[in-house]
């Protein structure tokens, strides 16, 4: 396999690692109960997706 002549350096190695970065995932507002929910999924809180009842939630929680 072939070998690297020369060393990178910092400052090529920073510019290709500055799009690996975590991002926060998108957060929309349930319209059923108001909570924070990800986008695409059931409300943790109220169990409803897209306006209708996806899970049973209890409501001692």
């Amino acid at each position: 396999m072939a070998h690297p002549k020369r060393r990178q350096s910092k400052t090529r190695t920073a510019k290709r690692r500055t799009h690996d970065k975590a991002t926060l995932p998108t957060l929309a507002v349930c319209p059923n109960c108001g909570a924070y929910y990800v986008y695409h999924t059931v409300c943790p809180t109220c169990g409803y997706y897209r306006g209708k009842v996806a899970i049973e939630v209890d409501a001692a929680e």
